[in-house]
């Protein structure tokens, strides 16, 4: 049977190499923006009280991303939410710092975990052992969990720093280099936040 034109592609079966109860996904948020941290979570589901509607945050409603933020906090096991700063992120890279603050929320599990399914195609480096699932946050329910609780967490930073600087739009573009991000960056030049390493910040850092 061949693949619609357009249509979504199948992702394969995961198969996971634990069978415990304290197996934590992984995931962050933040990589690509421009300003903030970077925000990394990671959530232990209880299998007793099982939540419905998990899946990717990107493809949520930011209503139904905050509902099933409270209904994670509520019934997980554990979960944590870490992050790596703006200036972590200059210093290290992104990768890394992403990684960093990976690790950070693993170890502020409470249970620790036994095993890690981390999104995307690296582990972070962490002792625990686990796997990396490419397009994990669609394809299990522990690593969706972690990417809601790490989106809500960072758009919230991001509704903060709006607060505080209204005139850069960041409630909108959450940081990303849309172009209305672009073009306040131009016009008002980089805040404390914005990381410097970064093109367009290092760009416009230049100039003013």
């Amino acid at each position: 049977m061949t693949r619609r034109r357009g249509a979504p592609r199948e992702l394969p079966p995961l198969v996971v190499n634990y069978h415990g109860q304290r197996l934590a996904g992984v995931d962050e948020v933040g990589r690509g923006p421009l300003v903030g941290a970077v925000v990394a979570a990671a959530v232990i589901l209880d299998p007793a009280r099982p939540i419905e509607g998990l899946t990717d945050s990107k493809v949520l409603s930011a209503r139904r991303r905050e509902a099933l933020d409270r209904e994670i906090r509520e019934r997980a096991l554990a979960f944590a939410v870490a992050e790596a700063t703006a200036a972590e992120v200059d210093e290290l890279n992104i990768f890394h710092a992403t990684h960093l603050a990976m690790r950070r929320a693993i170890d502020a599990l409470v249970p620790s975990a036994e095993y890690l399914l981390v999104d995307g195609n690296r582990l972070p480096g962490h002792h625990v052992p686990g796997q990396a699932v490419v397009k994990g946050d669609a394809r299990h329910p522990a690593i969706a969990a972690a990417s809601i609780l790490a989106k809500v967490a960072r758009d919230a930073q991001m509704a903060a720093l709006d607060a505080r600087q209204p005139d850069y739009g960041f409630a909108r573009h959450k940081g990303y280099p849309t172009r209305e991000h672009l073009a306040a960056l131009e016009r008002l030049g980089p805040l404390p936040e914005h990381r410097r390493s970064f093109g367009p910040v290092k760009r416009q850092l230049a100039l003013f």
